[in-house]
């Protein structure tokens, strides 16, 4: 039987030699790119801050009002749409998504965010039942879920540029001295020892949901330190190891190891233990644009009930209900709407500024990470280091960014030399509001200069073929879970319900940006809503 995977492998071998020639060089050394910025509309979104909305001139009826369309939003309107037809969701951008944002051009869909999907943990029934209606789990085996092969990752998955070689997978080994691999060997048997780990109380230590691990108190105390005295404290000190965890949370967090919570960043190696029939455990799932393709399958139920460019400003209970009153940009008017509910599917520094009913949270504990995120057309192939082909992710040794993904690599035709390559740059540090400042203030050829300097490392000639370098910035792009605040009371109050009218369901209320998270908060508060229906 001919599959994808065997299709792809016997294709490549047959035109292998092919696709191996040197790439044509260009006549000139002068670039010949365009750089320019693009990113959330934080414009409207800052209206928040100045109020400076006419007063309403309409006004509406509804059942339930959805304030926010990420992954959240449209997880709760997911299941909504199964009970009501009578309810509207509300997103201040142009189109839904959140950070799972996704673009295109003629070449290819490519990510803004988010981008792959790692296989899904058993525990999460609704997860698992939208996965089967996306065609994304097209059956079972034994009991395992079988997983559509053009949407697992395709061959070769990861490389790791080290002492300029690129070696497979992202664990350093090439090169690294053998005291510094034992070390590694160690930390990977501990993180795996606490994969199979259970609490005092039965529960698996460490799961997605969260609100699912373990509550057992020597468990959670890891959340009162940070990962990089947690690797202190049990004598990890390869900077080859620091590297590679300090990348891991950088990468689901958007932190350092010095303002990450240990508990957190254990739970980023423990807590992923989705199995299929035709997919190893480590396998991920995921598409040109990213998680957006996910995106895409959660609102194409809900459309008729999605209102984008609509900006909610104030929510306020009454004897009946909630009134939700909003700034629609597209007619540049004010109105309000009357519901029964409401689900705020807002992260906590939106939702401060909409609440008037007064909630006993300390907002400044949610911290957000900025993050920078460039689309890189080339026109040719680039000149590689020894070692792995060019795989789906592609990633540095000692660098700040995380690298960049082959946006093309799930592409499953025979392509030409052209590329999309997205480049993934979280700016780290403890100070989130300075970083975000600085990262509004930098000019498109300033963040040029980043990402060429950092690519020219992997690909010397990178320059000569680029076209066009598209650059997101996204503000609040993830929580950051900072030491103490995973397992602490003002998170857990921030999700609970107000008076049976407000619900709240954000991946923030997890202390993790993922889109399990998201989901998961955005189902819960819609099932908790029809519970008190």
């Amino acid at each position: 039987m001919i599959t994808r995977r065997n299709f792809v492998t016997r294709m490549a071998q047959g035109v292998g030699a092919s696709l191996m020639l040197p790439a044509l060089q260009h006549c000139s050394s002068q670039p010949h790119y365009t750089a320019h910025t693009a990113g959330a509309n934080a414009q409207l979104g800052h209206r928040l801050r100045t109020m400076d909305f006419g007063k309403p001139t309409s006004s509406q009826q509804t059942d339930v009002v959805i304030v926010g369309g990420g992954v959240a939003g449209l997880s709760a309107a997911r299941i909504l749409k199964k009970q009501t037809n009578n309810f509207v969701l509300l997103e201040m951008a142009e189109e839904t998504g959140g950070n799972s944002l996704g673009g295109s051009n003629a070449l290819t869909s490519y990510p803004w965010g988010a981008h792959y999907l790692p296989l899904p943990n058993a525990n999460d029934p609704e997860l698992t039942a939208f996965l089967r209606e996306s065609n994304v789990i097209t059956g079972y085996e034994n009991g395992l879920p079988v997983f559509n092969e053009y949407y697992l990752c395709f061959d070769p998955k990861e490389r790791l540029l080290i002492n300029q070689y690129w070696q497979e997978g992202l664990v350093p080994r090439e090169g690294v001295p053998a005291k510094d691999r034992e070390e590694i060997e160690r930390f990977l048997s501990m993180m795996h020892d606490f994969k199979n780990k259970k609490g005092s109380d039965g529960r698996e230590a460490f799961m997605i949901p969260v609100a699912e691990s373990s509550q057992d108190p020597e468990l959670l105390q890891w959340d009162n330190i940070s990962m990089e005295e947690f690797l202190k404290q049990h004598q990890f000190a390869s900077p080859y190891l620091k590297w590679y965890v300090n990348y891991c949370c950088a990468d689901d967090f958007g932190s350092s190891l010095a303002d990450t919570s240990a508990w957190a960043g254990i739970h980023y190696f423990a807590s992923r233990k989705g199995h299929g029939a035709n997919a190893t455990s480590d396998a991920v799932l995921t598409w040109p644009e990213g998680n957006f393709w996910l995106v895409k399958q959660l609102r194409q139920p809900v459309h008729n009930h999605i209102r984008t460019n609509t900006l909610v400003y104030t929510i306020s209970e009454t004897s009946q209900g909630v009134d939700v009153t909003c700034f629609d940009a597209k007619t540049n008017s004010s109105l309000v709407i009357h519901a029964r509910s409401v689900i705020m599917a807002t992260p906590q520094f939106v939702t401060q500024r909409l609440l008037q009913t007064p909630r006993v949270i300390d907002y400044k504990t949610f911290h957000y990470a900025p993050w920078m995120v460039a689309n890189i057309t080339t026109t040719a192939g680039l000149a590689e280091k020894k070692g792995e082909p060019l795989s789906w992710d592609n990633v540095f040794y000692g660098s700040q960014s995380l690298g960049y993904v082959n946006a093309m690599n799930q592409h499953t035709g025979l392509s030409g030399p052209e590329k999309i390559i997205t480049y993934y740059h979280p700016m780290l540090g403890a100070d989130a509001a300075v970083l975000r400042n600085q990262a509004y203030k930098t000019t498109p050829d300033e963040w040029t200069n980043t990402i060429l300097a950092d690519l020219k490392v992997a690909h010397h000639d990178i320059e000569k073929y680029i076209t066009d370098i598209n650059i997101w910035i996204w503000g609040h792009g993830m929580i950051k879970p900072s030491p103490g605040f995973m397992w602490s009371d003002n998170r857990r109050n921030a999700g609970r319900a107000l008076n049976k009218k407000i619900f709240f369901a954000h991946s923030d209320l997890s202390g993790l940006s993922i889109f399990e998270e998201a989901f998961y908060q955005g189902h819960t508060a819609a099932h908790a809503l029809l519970t008190e229906s």
